[in-house]
């Protein structure tokens, strides 16, 4: 893949060397690229209804209601703890590779959508405080709707090679393409319309709808890719196979073989490994947003 000395992104916020303070436990167990339950739990009707009572009573007492909200799903609230972080070389190539890459899908969005607004990129290690809640580096990289913004551990992309046998920089670029793909989503009015059928709908339901969220951001990253390709001309041989090789590597069925328990269909709530590379690679040969209606394709 070809990037270095293209331009980075303006829009990261790095604050790796700083953990969340009051960080509440780890998200171990818990799939790559969302992190599930808690944005569900905030996003349901329940949690509308906290957050509503969280915001009166910021209000009344001038305490951020960030920091409320952060204890409620994690504890902890928004307050950093500096260390003394030295980051590696390796380490800062990524986090430069990763503004590279944000950049790139800048240029492109904004190409194709009107009313594009761009998403920050959070930089951390060990654990990190988000308008979601708290999350650990082993809940892997996620999309928060609620500020809008990416979360990475850089640390991820070294489980990618080691743990998950998908390695390659290209691979690496999927999996940010994919979160700002949910930030697409939230755009649209796609992420808060499913969010809405939590608890509207049975728990088997709703897995399902997840599935067809998260397909539909594999396609999204895939489209990204297309256009980014014919503009920037930043893939080179075999890229192409690292990221569907990246997108095999965390299907459901995949990930449950892996962790040697048996595969349960009605709890995949990101989709098998054969799906996301299918919508992945039909985002990039077509480019076309209007082939992306995971929802309703009766083939997934």
């Amino acid at each position: 893949m070809k990037w270095t000395g293209r331009r980075q992104s303006s829009n990261i916020d790095d604050r790796r060397g700083k953990s969340a303070g009051g960080f509440g436990g780890g998200g171990g167990g818990i799939s790559p690229f969302l992190i599930g339950p808690l944005i569900k739990i905030l996003f349901s009707k329940t949690g509308l209804i906290i957050v509503g009572i969280v915001i009166a009573f910021s209000v009344v007492t001038g305490i951020n209601p960030l920091s409320l909200i952060g204890d409620f799903m994690g504890g902890g609230g928004q307050s950093l703890t500096q260390t003394d972080y030295q980051p590696t070389a390796e380490e800062d190539r990524l986090a430069e590779f990763s503004s590279t890459v944000l950049a790139d899908t800048e240029d492109v969005w904004n190409q194709l959508m009107d009313n594009y607004r761009e998403p920050t990129l959070v930089l951390f290690t060990g654990s990190v405080a988000s308008a979601c809640g708290n999350a650990s580096s082993s809940t892997g990289p996620f999309y928060c709707p609620a500020d809008e913004k990416l979360y990475i551990d850089l640390s991820f992309f070294e489980d990618m090679e080691s743990r998950l046998n998908a390695p390659g920089d290209f691979a690496q670029a999927y999996v940010i393409a994919h979160e700002v793909g949910h930030h697409i989503q939230k755009i649209m009015g796609v992420t808060d319309e499913v969010h809405s059928m939590r608890g509207q709908v049975s728990e088997k339901d709703y897995n399902q709808y997840s599935v067809r969220l998260e397909l539909q951001a594999d396609f999204l990253a895939g489209v990204w890719a297309h256009h980014s390709q014919k503009s920037a001309a930043m893939m080179e041989q075999g890229d192409l196979d690292e990221a569907l090789n990246a997108a095999n590597a965390i299907g459901d069925d995949r990930l449950q073989k892996q962790s040697g328990g048996r595969v349960v269909p009605d709890s995949f709530t990101h989709g098998t490994s054969a799906q996301r590379m299918k919508w992945f690679r039909l985002g990039f040969e077509t480019g076309d947003l209007k082939q992306g209606d995971t929802f309703n394709a009766k083939d997934l």
